[in-house]
């Protein structure tokens, strides 16, 4: 049997595609004791940002201004 410093090696030499599948199900497979809405609400969210950016209806900056937009705010 693979330690788990195996597998994750092996893991993480999967294409991003790959890894991001992989991710989206171990996620799935946690249990939460959360509320169904407020779950779904965590999963819904982050495809409809993907969605808006693939659509090009959201504009995405880089994260190095995200970060500097933060840092403004915080002065």
């Amino acid at each position: 049997m693979r330690s788990l410093e195996q597998l994750t090696e092996e893991l993480l030499s999967l294409p991003s595609t790959s890894r991001a599948l992989l991710a989206d199900k171990l996620v799935e497979s946690l249990e939460f004791n959360t509320d169904p809405e407020i779950q779904r609400a965590w999963v819904n969210q982050p495809k409809q940002r993907r969605d808006e950016v693939r659509n090009g209806s959201v504009q995405t900056i880089s994260g190095e201004e995200a970060l500097e937009q933060v840092r403004r705010l915080l002065e």
